[in-house]
């Protein structure tokens, strides 16, 4: 289990400006080998390597002790032999093994050779997982929170990527509208929760899948679903979907694949949209395994528009995004779902614990 932990060892050195300069010992978590089915905890290691707390001179660099590091599923593509994945790695590039993993974070800057960028300064962007990290601005996306009205967590979650995933894929790709009747899957997971939120403030029917009746009441009774269902309880999901859907689904909004998007596109209306912004139940399928079987003469009769994408794509809309759910937060008309763990330690657990539903709304590891 992963209980090893490194004590910080502090030394200081005598830089060539003759000052002493703070070096310690920086864990973090690697992967040991490509991973090309579950995540199991021996794929991982809990690393460590010296690291410099100050920024060198003329280097742009930023030194971040993390704070906040996200953990999410499509992180497994990155660790594969090969996947899709790696066609966009200017976007999520492909990780190495034995390396520290880069992920979205929340920091404190500790040193900074960059102008942008202060002492004591808190901001979002690409770190690792990690207790520190050595950025540049310019490739790590990194934005300083010049209010901290709220808590640092949500700008990982509901104010983060995961919330900028369900505005851009119901507003951006489903062009949502009143009335419409909207199915979510994974609905109870960092993006579902939040598109079915998005969903119910602009007057539509929505329905969440979940995989626990704990999920399934967090759906109806604290965020506001319609309707909820337990997906391990059905035998059936195309019968599932139409007895919730008795008039057809308009908006598909897809975080898992394979026989649930099957049945969502059964029960889809003419001109009906599939928003695909994840699919968890094939990034850990074998190689050999085949997909869902889409009906494809439903989809031309039908002429459902099936679209994915990437958040990064998106990112022109980020201030619009952030301003709108800020104001739904402030009034009361949004709810932020997290599950947080602590200590760099247990970033392989929660990890793999995503692949066996056992987070509840965006996970989480707190570091510092």
């Amino acid at each position: 289990m992963w209980t090893k932990n490194f004590s910080s060892i502090r030394l200081f050195l005598k830089s060539e400006q003759g000052h002493m300069e703070e070096e310690m010992k920086n864990s973090f978590i690697a992967i040991k080998h490509h991973i090309n089915g579950f995540p199991v905890e021996s794929d991982f290691e809990l690393k460590s390597q010296p690291l410099r707390l100050s920024a060198h001179p003329g280097s742009t660099d930023i030194v971040l002790k993390n704070l906040f590091v996200s953990v999410d599923p499509y992180q497994i593509n990155r660790m594969k032999t090969l996947s899709p994945s790696h066609a966009s790695s200017s976007v999520t590039p492909f990780i190495t093994p034995g390396l520290a993993i880069s992920v979205h974070g929340v920091a404190e800057v500790v040193d900074s050779d960059d102008s942008k960028f202060e002492k004591g300064d808190i901001v979002e962007g690409i770190v690792h997982w990690a207790q520190y990290s050595v950025v540049k601005a310019g490739e790590s996306a990194l934005m300083k929170l010049d209010t901290l009205e709220f808590p640092l967590t949500y700008h990982l979650g509901i104010l983060g990527m995961s919330g900028l995933s369900a505005y851009v894929g119901l507003f951006d790709i489903g062009r949502v509208k009143e009335g419409d009747k909207v199915f979510v899957s994974a609905a109870s997971g960092s993006v579902g929760n939040l598109v079915g939120q998005f969903a119910k403030l602009h007057g539509c029917y929505v329905v969440g899948s979940a995989g626990s009746d704990q999920k399934v009441a967090l759906l109806k009774e604290k965020l506001g679903f319609d309707e909820a269902f337990n997906y391990n309880q059905q035998k059936d999901l195309k019968s599932t979907l139409t007895k919730y859907f008795p008039n057809g689904i308009d908006i598909y909004f897809d975080n898992v694949g394979y026989e649930m998007l099957e049945a969502a596109v059964a029960n889809m209306n003419p001109f009906g949209k599939v928003v695909v912004c994840g699919a968890i139940s094939e990034y850990t399928k074998s190689m050999s395994r085949k997909g869902s079987a889409l009906n494809m003469v439903d989809i031309v009769y039908k002429r459902i528009k099936i679209q994915g994408f990437l958040v990064s794509d998106y990112l022109n809309v980020f201030q619009d995004f952030k301003s709108k759910t800020a104001g739904y937060i402030r009034s009361g008309k949004m709810k932020a779902v997290e599950d947080i763990s602590v200590g760099v330690h247990n970033i392989p657990s929660a990890f793999i614990g995503l692949f066996h539903g056992n987070n509840i709304g965006k996970k989480i590891v707190k570091l510092a």
